[in-house]
């Protein structure tokens, strides 16, 4: 039996004065999945966030959360955590104060203990938030999406200020919210994050999708690509096998619809002539260069 989507949106406009931000916009978010909203500077994916979190109301279209209006908070926002960009604690409150507030906003039941090992600030749990570096503020803002393992989360650039390892238990926890069923909904400027993560992405541009699909699907838009590096001196060498372009680097640059064929006939041809090919890597386009060819359209 088909259910119903966790977000549904059809037809989403949203303008601000004469400015057209979200043109359009149709998408679902099924239960449990892990969609990724990303999109170009002014492309409206804050926009359209804010109206399905209910902090805005759309000027046309229609959105649903769990098959109520987002505006209708009572019904669903005990469901819903949020991690803003900032949550604005108040200076003045301790981190486990802090914790405590989440706890008592959000209506689900948890505890600060948990919550606070979960974002790793146990150790902090006395400091005032004034007190707190950069990567701990983030990671305290973190708390407000895990408090009561929500069923729906948005993470709003979730690892912007955190060193490597905080990333790293950030993701763990992300992991264990989805093992627990929870719908995630991620929007970053880290694109190796959507992609080694998330299930499918819609990329916005000028306020509407430029396109909308698996990170397969999306990176077989364009060529995969072949790069190497031939030796800077010696004799000369025989013409390439491959249509090639010179990149700044001094590296060779092969796009091609055919990888496995191709790569193979560059690696028969230095074979044949002796020749090293070093620094050589190979392989599907990148999320980044999908994103980089939008400001060409």
């Amino acid at each position: 039996m088909p259910t119903t989507p966790v977000i549904d949106v059809d037809r989403l406009n949203l303008s601000y004065g004469d400015f057209h931000a979200v043109k359009d916009l149709s998408f679902q978010v099924e239960r449990g999945e892990f969609y990724a909203l990303l999109g170009t500077n002014g492309a409206g994916k804050t926009s359209t966030l804010e109206v399905v979190e209910g902090h805005r109301t759309a000027t046309s279209g229609a959105v649903r959360v769990f098959g109520h209006s987002p505006r209708d908070r009572r019904a669903v926002r005990p469901r819903m955590g949020i991690m803003l960009q900032e949550s604005g604690f108040s200076a003045d409150l301790t981190v486990r104060e802090s914790v405590h507030l989440i706890g008592k906003l959000t209506q689900r039941g948890d505890t600060v203990a948990r919550v606070l090992d979960v974002v790793d600030l146990t150790r902090k749990a006395d400091t005032l938030v004034a007190q707190l570096s950069g990567g701990e503020k983030r990671r305290l803002d973190f708390a407000t999406a895990v408090w009561g393992t929500p069923e729906l989360v948005f993470l709003d650039e979730p690892t912007t200020g955190l060193d490597i390892q905080s990333r790293d238990d950030l993701w763990a926890a992300v992991d264990k919210l989805r093992e627990d069923g929870s719908t995630i909904v991620l929007t970053t400027h880290y694109l190796e994050e959507a992609q080694q993560r998330a299930d499918r992405v819609g990329l916005m541009h000028r306020g509407a999708f430029h396109m909308e699909g698996t990170v397969s699907e999306l990176t077989r838009t364009l060529p995969a690509v072949i790069r190497f590096a031939l030796p800077a001196a010696g004799p000369a060498l025989p013409a390439l096998p491959l249509p090639a372009t010179r990149e700044g680097d001094g590296k060779h640059r092969v796009e091609t619809a055919r990888l496995q064929e191709d790569l193979h006939v560059l690696l028969d041809w230095a074979r044949t002539h002796a020749v090293r090919l070093d620094d050589i890597e190979a392989g599907p386009t990148r999320l980044d260069d999908v994103f980089r060819a939008i400001g060409n359209d």
